[in-house]
């Protein structure tokens, strides 16, 4: 049994012995959890995270149409260049075709233009005619080269649409999903798989709002899996989201995994990753160590006296809270023990016997105290 369940039990047997009345002749020292306030050092916190790649592309079409064809699943590793899906190219092709059409007519008007210039260069040698008409066939000729130009980029486009109707796997890696199925109809960038390359792995973690300036870049991390308790890989903070999430009011970051643990690790899997806070000068109490004091301002905590082996209510002036901590800015010292559980138990000097959270006694308990007056 825990010492905190025990403690509580035992908590709430004085209590209810204690309502008895003037038959109660004395209160035995009832078991309390004591603690010393946490000071300067370092706090071991873990955060939930999923391993992911560190490249990790949207693979799409540039161009829209019916999704033909998928050649590879969820889960399947591919490599560059690979064809992954396919959209339906009968309309591009019918394009292409009309460019190649309109390219060779361009190319025809293009040649006639060339063969009148040359004629018309020739007659104004020989002044049969105007400099004027010569100008304007050579007009016709840069207009016609224009035509012929821009029909060949646009025939170079509907061939290029064509081609875009095949996707294909730009790097080495793992299809990490897929959001779309054949005969869909799907949008130009519209994504159809989601690629994690080949190489190096992460852990993305979110990191509270309140504690975000306790991290920084490079600072150096462990990853434990969930799969495999008990053993710890190290780890880099690579990268901290510039803007905390508007809903979760946490701030995506990223944890770089060391080489050693690449083939131990699995796209995917649950992770945890440790990172060591720095705290503050002040001492620190656990949050079910404060209790109300005199007035709705005032917080105090239970305070251990080891010689008489009772406990007294001291008032403390507390730091903002934390998750599982507050400081406390001043009314404890650093030898203090503090009472961490059951403390809206206690009355002022009862005898208590203290333990600390390994179950072992750190004072002896006081003698039973006189309670025949009724509460």
């Amino acid at each position: 049994m825990s010492p905190v369940r025990w403690i509580g039990g035992s908590l709430l047997v004085a209590a209810l012995a204690a309502c008895g009345g003037p038959e109660t002749a004395s209160a035995p020292a009832v078991p309390a959890l004591v603690v010393h306030p946490e000071g300067e050092g370092a706090a071991l916190a873990a955060y939930p995270g999923e391993v992911r790649a560190r490249e990790e592309a949207a693979l799409s079409f540039r161009v829209g149409g019916n999704l033909l064809r998928r050649s590879v699943d969820a889960g399947q590793r591919v490599k560059k260049g690979q064809l992954l899906a396919e959209l339906d190219v009968a309309d591009y092709a019918l394009q292409a075709r009309a460019s190649q059409a309109q390219y060779a007519a361009a190319e025809a008007d293009l040649v006639r233009a060339r063969d009148d210039h040359r004629r018309y260069a020739a007659l104004a040698e020989q002044q049969l005619v105007s400099r004027s008409a010569l100008d304007a066939q050579t007009a016709a000729l840069k207009a016609a080269q224009g035509q012929a130009d821009a029909a060949r980029s646009n025939l170079d486009v509907a061939r290029n649409q064509a081609g875009y109707a095949q996707l294909r796997a730009p790097e080495d890696g793992v299809i990490a999903s897929r959001q779309a199925e054949a005969g869909q109809v799907v949008a130009a960038g519209q994504t159809i798989y989601t690629l994690a390359a080949d190489g190096a792995r992460e852990v993305a973690i979110a990191l509270p709002e309140s504690s975000i300036r306790d991290f920084a870049v490079g600072q150096a991390m462990q990853v434990e899996l969930w799969s495999r308790p008990g053993k710890r890989w190290p780890g880099t903070l690579r990268e901290i989201a510039p803007a905390a999430d508007a809903q979760a009011r946490t701030y995506a970051a990223r944890v770089s995994l060391a080489d050693e643990a690449l083939e131990a690790v699995e796209l995917g899997q649950s992770a945890r990753v440790f990172a060591a806070h720095p705290r503050t000068g002040a001492l620190r109490v656990p949050l079910a160590a404060v209790q109300p004091g005199a007035s709705p301002q005032q917080a105090a905590v239970w305070v251990l006296d080891p010689a008489k082996g009772t406990v007294h209510l001291r008032a403390v002036r507390l730091g903002a809270y934390g998750a599982e901590q507050v400081p406390v800015l001043s009314g404890l010292a650093a030898g203090d023990w503090v009472v961490a559980a059951g403390g809206h138990l206690l009355r002022e000097g009862q005898p208590v016997a203290a333990v600390d959270r390994s179950n072992q006694p750190v004072a002896a308990p006081a003698p039973a105290a006189s309670n025949g007056a009724p509460r």
